[in-house]
């Protein structure tokens, strides 16, 4: 799975919004992203009949007028639609957000290389003012949710206290309250020393203001979309305006009765929609649930929202349909799908070039990389405080990782290295200077005999269990712990498979694995990696602690200058290498097919998928 990086990374999507980055959440967390900038070779080649090529990375005007009868048939991958609520621990993934960008309308969203692009449509936004940064939002007077109801400071609001668990829980951001626990499970929880004060303007209003403790330098993505708080507060039993009223004063009781509903609320089972939907789902965007549209384990179907203010959705009925990757071509091939965004593998391309002429073929570079995580928790065998250190090094040096990326992805594209680093990308112009600052190439080739001496050295008793966990129904993320297994068998290890449907959402958070193979997409962000390795990042579900990283963080996140963000980059790279908070693999190769008959279907390399204009395709 992809995650979404919440730094900016998790997604992204813009969902949820006031510090969305890193997703993941893909956590994938694929998965839960990438960071810092924008892919500069970004940008496809088609075989067949397909579009102009253009250099705007952002929407286009193509036309669209009306909505016109039919469907379009999309597959990311695996795995049932989990929920309304895409910024909860369980439900924050990429596969999760395609489905739902198309339900909310935001200030911004990323162009096809990471380029933020404002949505004029929903609304406005302009600095004000430099010390402190102060930004003014202004919401269209057109928008509103597709029950009619406005959309407002108020959505806003409770936006912005899901994510700062300060008020509602003193001691919490400051470490002051170690035992302090989060009343919204949100996968950003930073926002107190960002946004100390939270959107500030009258309840009810069309605008607002928001304003910076310290410099940010991803304030154009802090604000985004938002889930509706009129909701959230009436199945709560309070009043809308009375919540809002709430969050301003500072009333934390009347705010922490909406939690439950927020958390768990918007969260379904497969297949079970609620019978009050159009009350309890409403889309601020161009396209809404379908009543009886979830079919478990098969599809979910989003209809052309009648109340949307905005261009109309190309296509009436824009449904999801959830294929194993493996499928995904013959799926393509038969009909079943118009448009899919398999994660390639060496046979992908050539079946898909096989199909011949009738459906086209986009090769493109994406902000999304492939990475093993190990688990820091104390009573994980990488976490141990005596041992754990020496077994994390043990395993890196057996990981064959030139093996991987030679044997199943430059057979996909031929450019592709070893990543070493995680807030960089080999195709990025800082990249070599980064890793030469951090990291010597110590893991670069296997060495057996050195994972042996460590593990033996280690008196940990052998053979040692190790499961690396990822989302089942990924034939490459399969056959990628075969190749470690096989290699880290003769120094001690015995590495099996502890793929689930469910990763995610169960396994993950509690972590009940030893390493995590996913891959965060990232997209224009620079420090949405904070989420993920920051000791109370929301996306830290390693548990690794490192007061270094920390403070480079700090510094880094709280600056608008480039140098600032190179130095400290170079600091945290090092940290990470230097603990082996994880093992970077490669960046994900990218591609995507669509049936010749879809126009307007254009790849990304951020997060968003190929499904980012969705709303554009139509039929021809």
């Amino acid at each position: 799975m992809k995650l979404k990086r919440s730094i900016a990374p998790l997604a992204v999507l813009l969902s949820g919004a006031l510090a969305l980055g890193a997703c993941t959440s893909d956590a994938e967390p694929d998965d839960n992203a990438g960071t810092a900038a924008p892919s500069t070779s970004a940008g496809a080649t088609e075989s067949g009949d397909a579009p102009a090529p253009t250099d705007d990375p952002c929407q286009q005007d193509v036309g669209i007028t009306a909505t016109a009868d039919g469907q379009v048939s999309f597959s990311a991958g695996p795995g049932n639609w989990s929920g309304y609520n895409s910024t909860t621990f369980k439900t924050y993934s990429t596969y999760n957000s395609v489905i739902t960008a198309h339900m909310f309308s935001s200030f911004v969203y990323f162009g096809v290389d990471g380029t933020v692009c404002e949505n004029k449509e929903f609304g406005s936004f302009e600095v004000t003012n430099e010390d402190p940064l102060t930004v003014k939002y202004t919401i269209s007077p057109d928008a509103v949710w597709s029950d009619g109801t406005p959309v407002t400071i108020n959505d806003y609001l409770l936006d912005w206290a899901a994510q700062n668990p300060e008020f509602l829980v003193p001691g919490f951001a400051s470490g002051e309250n170690p035992d302090a626990k989060v009343v919204f499970d949100h996968v950003s929880n930073s926002l107190a020393g960002d946004v100390p004060e939270g959107p500030q303007g009258e309840v009810g209003s069309k605008e607002f203001t928001v304003v910076y403790k310290n410099p940010n330098p991803d304030y154009r993505l802090m604000i985004g979309s938002a889930l509706p708080a009129h909701v959230a507060a009436k199945q709560s039993g309070i009043e809308p305006d009375a919540l809002a009223k709430a969050i301003l004063d500072r009333d934390a009781d009347t705010v922490k009765k909406v939690a439950k509903f927020w958390n768990e609320g918007w969260a379904y089972k497969p297949g079970e929609l609620p019978e009050n939907m159009e009350e309890v789902v409403p889309s601020s965007g161009p396209y809404k649930l379908k009543a009886d549209g979830w079919i478990a384990d098969t599809s979910l179907t989003l209809e052309a929202n009648p109340t949307y203010w905005g261009v109309p959705a190309g296509t009436k009925d824009l449904v999801f349909r959830f294929i194993d990757d493996a499928q995904m071509a013959q799926s393509l091939q038969n009909g079943d799908v118009q448009v899919i965004n398999p994660q390639p593998t060496v046979d992908t391309v050539p079946q898909l070039e096989a199909i011949g002429p009738s459906v086209n073929v986009l090769q493109y570079s994406t902000l999304t990389w492939e990475h093993l995580d190990f688990n820091f928790r104390e009573n994980n065998v990488f976490g141990n405080n005596e041992t754990g250190a020496q077994l994390r090094e043990a395993f890196a040096y057996c990981v064959p990782r030139q093996q991987i990326v030679d044997t199943l992805i430059k057979p996909i594209n031929a450019e592709t290295v070893l990543m070493n680093a995680r807030e960089v990308f080999p195709f990025q112009e800082d990249y070599q200077s980064v890793v030469d600052a951090a990291y010597d190439g110590r893991f670069d080739v296997v060495d057996v005999a050195k994972s042996k001496e460590l593990v033996d050295s280690s008196g940990v008793t052998t053979p040692i269990e190790v499961r690396i966990g990822y989302r089942a129904g990924n034939e490459r993320r399969a056959q990628t712990v075969d190749a470690i297994a096989a290699s880290c068998k003769d120094a001690g290890f015995n590495v099996t498979h502890a793929n689930q449907a469910t990763f995610f959402e169960e396994a993950y958070p509690a972590g009940d694995w030893e390493l995590a193979l996913f891959a965060w997409a990232g997209s224009g962000q620079i420090a949405s990696g904070q989420n993920i390795y920051a000791s109370n990042g929301g996306q830290n579900l390693s548990e690794y602690r490192n007061d270094t990283v920390d403070a480079a963080w700090k510094t880094l996140a709280s600056s608008l200058d480039p140098a600032v963000h190179k130095e400290q980059v170079k600091v945290i790279e090092t940290e990470l290498w230097k603990d082996l908070f994880g093992i970077p693999l490669y960046a994900h190769p990218g591609v995507a097919a669509h049936d010749a008959k879809v126009a307007n279907v254009r790849s990304t390399a951020t997060q968003d998928q190929v499904s980012w204009n969705a709303p554009q395709w139509v039929l021809k």
